[in-house]
């Protein structure tokens, strides 16, 4: 903690951590008994918002609502459950989805149209409403106590665990939370925030797959700001990340900007905030690639050399994506054949000659041919927990990374009996 990263740090507090947000997460048993699995996320104050969704053309119920009320670009508060992804299901998933924006609009006194909704789980099988009502109702109470809490002045110093606890309650096959929250000090005096967490471990394909991600910030940004900003980021970020080829329903990435904390960031600020934005989504990104379902290594596959952006992109996540690629890394073998095959069938233009591939710093192919290397070595280099690849194009200037995993055994069994 405290840690400067290119003008920011990490701080405590998850996806409150910015002033004037409030977080918390209650089981509800939607899917297990004794499970964290409906988060509700409140603004003291109406915020500036964007949102980011599936490219998927099946989209899951609270999507649509989602999306109709941020038509306005404005927002004050998300309610998420998981153990079901209220997909697919008709006319009642539609009135589900609504009835949880009602909930928190009654409890927490803000416009229905202010509540985005987000949903994870099994598709297809009808919400367990009654129970999701009632987690909701406990979730806008404890919210609304601490608020309270804080109007009054906190007379103890134990932290406030409730965002934790809503980072805890998006997780479906999550092995690991994922929350972060930073610090941005500004050169007019004072700090800017960033809060964040997500989920994602398995469904997870660029053009995002089953993951959900949520932003808080307390800088005064606009909301046609906030969606430049957020789709540059899920591009460079989500859209990068690829467990097993499946892209899901109700993908979703939000970012809310309350402006509690008076800031609006000058020329130079805004620079710093938009990367630390980015910065933010990379980083959940590859908790998720690392997180991915049954994974037992973290790969990440770096292309440079290629003639535009979108070449580099494609190239990387194609890699990435390949299953003969991440079997080939579960049994640590150095097939780099597989990596020039997926890279070839990528729909990106360039040499397939002129390529250089590396295994960590280890060259094992150039000008698009094997070359002598130590089995023994790249078994060494396969077996770590993160391994690189990396391909030298040889044919521009352009870059990307993308981010993945291997593909192992757990795999089949985790998703063989995942909605039983």
């Amino acid at each position: 903690m405290g840690k400067a990263v290119e003008g920011w740090r990490q701080i405590a507090g998850g996806i409150a951590a910015p002033q004037g947000f409030y977080a918390v997460g209650v089981q509800a048993g939607i899917k297990y008994p004794d499970k964290y699995d409906v988060a509700l996320i409140y603004s003291q104050v109406q915020a500036q918002a964007a949102g980011v969704y599936t490219k998927n053309l099946v989209k899951a119920h609270p999507l649509y609502l989602t999306q109709n009320h941020l038509r306005n670009g404005l927002a004050q508060a998300i309610v998420v459950n998981s153990g079901n992804a209220n997909a697919c299901v008709g006319d009642f998933g539609d009135q589900s989805a609504l009835a949880m924006a009602e909930v928190v609009a009654m409890f927490t006194a803000v416009s229905q149209d202010d509540v985005l909704v987000a949903s994870t789980g099994v598709i297809g099988v009808e919400m367990p409403i009654e129970r999701v009502l009632v987690g909701i109702r406990a979730a806008s109470a404890e919210l609304l106590s601490n608020v309270v809490q804080d109007l009054k002045g906190r007379q103890d110093d134990a932290p406030n665990d409730g965002a934790h606890r809503a980072a805890l309650a998006i997780m479906t096959t999550d092995t690991v939370v994922k929350e972060y929250a930073y610090e941005l000090p500004c050169s007019q005096g004072g700090v800017i925030k960033l809060g964040a967490m997500a989920k994602g471990s398995g469904m997870i394909h660029p053009n995002m797959g089953t993951m959900l991600g949520f932003l808080t910030t307390d800088a005064s940004v606009p909301s046609a700001v906030l969606q430049r900003l957020l789709r540059e980021a899920v591009e460079e970020s989500f859209n990068m990340v690829t467990v097993d080829g499946d892209t899901s329903t109700n993908d979703m990435v939000l970012i809310l900007a309350n402006g509690t904390s008076g800031i609006t960031p000058s020329d130079e600020d805004m620079i710093n905030f938009e990367n630390m934005v980015k910065g933010m989504c990379v980083q959940l990104a590859k908790d998720i690639a690392r997180d991915g379902e049954g994974a037992s290594k973290f790969m990440e596959v770096a292309v440079s050399g290629a003639k535009t952006k979108e070449d580099a992109r494609k190239i990387a996540r194609s890699i990435c994506g390949s299953s003969l690629v991440k079997a080939a890394l579960f049994g640590e073998d150095a097939n780099w054949g597989r990596i020039l095959t997926a890279a070839g069938y990528a729909g990106a233009d360039f040499d397939p000659g002129i390529v250089d591939i590396f295994l960590g710093d280890m060259v094992v192919a150039q000008g698009g041919r094997g070359v002598a290397f130590s089995e023994e070595t790249a078994k060494e280099i396969l077996g770590r927990k993160e391994v690189q690849i990396r391909l030298a194009l040889n044919g521009g200037e352009e870059k990307a990374t993308a981010w993945g995993c291997d593909l192992t055994h757990e795999y089949v069994t985790i998703n063989g009996s995942y909605r039983t």
